[in-house]
């Protein structure tokens, strides 16, 4: 099986063209063993570039590297829309995707130097929707006390398709993340488990994060988490809607429109190499 590795602020996967099926062309056992950094060609995840519909250019599906499929991964999408544009056999400056994936239609824009911009849609606020049993199904989350390995912690809670789950923290360097992390997302107040982001506040502009992915565990980069957190920021007095975002792997630019209250995400992908998977 052929396929293409690529990276988004060291958030890697392992692209495959599967325009010819609707359906995965390996199983998420296949998917772990692939993403094995040992045994395999290792990666965070596996993306499958899949036939769209009549209101898509393509559908996206993803493969964790245990396994479990997540609605969406914002370092992936902006690295299947170079893929895409590989696979075309031309990378157009403005060019968009309309992107059918399990959080609905998202739209990536190739941008020059190896930028994408995607138009990450608006997110999800109420309790019911992240979901989360902390506090009535019908209300934010927003600075609420949650006990997690006997300290509580302020967390404000977001969709972006997926869950997750935001608290701000005075040093993210400090945070034992492989020790904290499962904690959250096996959270039982996390029906489907969730993503955690640990929050730095540098300047109003400018935040700190590290992410524990649900079904990833510690990663360099997560997009939707990015996202996720400048609308907790906002939601709680922490930072600017436009705000730079600093993740282990560099840098995204997040912006939650005022405008049309959306979110915009622009950042790096890049292609690392191809080959061939026995």
């Amino acid at each position: 099986m052929e396929f293409t590795k690529y990276q988004g602020l060291g958030n890697d996967f392992i692209l495959i063209d599967n325009r010819a099926s609707s359906t995965p062309l390996i199983s998420p056992e296949q998917a772990i063993k692939m993403c094995d950094r040992h045994f395999g060609i290792g990666a965070d995840g596996v993306i499958f570039a899949l036939p769209g519909d009549q209101n898509s250019d393509y559908t996206m599906r993803i493969f964790n590297s245990d396994g479990s499929e997540p609605q969406m991964c914002g370092n992936g999408i902006r690295c299947l829309a170079r893929f895409l544009a590989q696979l075309e056999g031309q990378e157009l400056i403005g060019k968009s995707y309309r992107i059918q994936t399990l959080a609905g239609i998202m739209i990536p824009e190739i941008q020059a130097q190896g930028q994408v911009k995607v138009d990450m849609g608006t997110p999800y606020l109420l309790a019911k929707e992240i979901p989360t049993t902390l506090g009535s199904p019908d209300d934010k989350v927003v600075n609420q006390p949650l006990d997690v390995a006997g300290k509580s912690w302020l967390v404000t809670c977001v969709s972006m398709g997926n869950p997750h789950c935001i608290t701000f923290v005075d040093n993210v360097a400090s945070i034992a993340l492989e020790n904290i992390g499962p904690k959250f997302e096996h959270h039982p107040v996390f029906p489907e488990r969730t993503n955690t982001e640990f929050i730095e506040v540098v300047r109003p502009d400018y935040l700190k994060m590290r992410v524990w992915e649900r079904g990833a565990g510690i990663t360099l980069a997560c997009g939707t988490g990015a996202c996720a957190s400048v609308v907790a920021g906002v939601l709680t007095g922490n930072c600017d809607r436009l705000c730079t975002v600093e993740l282990p792997g560099g840098c995204l630019t997040i912006e939650w429109s005022e405008v049309d209250g959306r979110l915009y995400m622009t950042g790096p992908a890049e292609a690392v190499f191809t080959g061939q998977y026995y």
